[in-house]
């Protein structure tokens, strides 16, 4: 059997996993929060699961005319401003949570750290002046 971090299951099928990474991109502060690739996994098995039933639960109480369109159901919902910003305070709270979990503490941080980027930095400007 290979190490957890050999494995990638695709955790869910559009729409929801195109709404949580559009609300992640438009709220800076998440990528803070999930600073960590476990933390990015469970934010998102979280935030997909708890945004798929948030979803769920606001098409079964809305009847939903479709319109003929290229939209998706939950993206129809998603116009109306109220459920939108249900979904936005859901994923953020899935993010607060992930980030406060003592399991997730010293997970090295996602991405080079400092030490790296300054060398390659140094390697970047090295090879630019070796090329001119």
């Amino acid at each position: 059997m290979t190490g957890h971090e050999d494995v990638w299951i695709p955790l869910v099928d559009e729409p929801i996993g195109t709404i949580v990474a559009q609300i992640q991109e438009e709220t800076p502060e998440i990528d803070l929060l999930v600073d960590s690739p476990r933390k990015l996994l469970a934010f998102r098995t979280f935030a997909y699961i708890r945004v798929g039933i948030l979803l769920g639960r606001l098409l079964v109480e809305n009847d939903l005319e479709p319109d003929g369109g290229k939209e998706t159901w939950a993206e129809e919902l998603l116009k109306d401003s109220r459920y939108h910003e249900q979904v936005v305070r859901e994923v953020r709270v899935v993010a607060e949570e992930i980030a406060a979990d003592s399991a997730y503490a010293g997970d090295p941080p996602l991405g080079p750290d400092e030490d790296a980027r300054e060398r390659f930095l140094e390697f970047a400007k090295r090879r630019l002046a070796a090329d001119a």
